[in-house]
């Protein structure tokens, strides 16, 4: 599964923005999803408020 994750920016409205885009011939779009999410809270972009 490729996942690529571009354009992240701050926004003032949602904490921040990006494009992402998913090969999902074996993991579906939900799990391309997923895996995304996991990607940047493992980064710390994504923590609880």
């Amino acid at each position: 599964m490729g996942i690529s994750v571009g354009r992240l920016r701050e926004d003032t409205i949602f904490d921040y923005k990006f494009v992402g885009l998913s090969h999902n011939t074996l993991r579906g779009a939900a799990g391309g999803g997923v895996l995304s999410a996991e990607y940047l809270t493992a980064c710390g972009y994504i923590t609880a408020k």
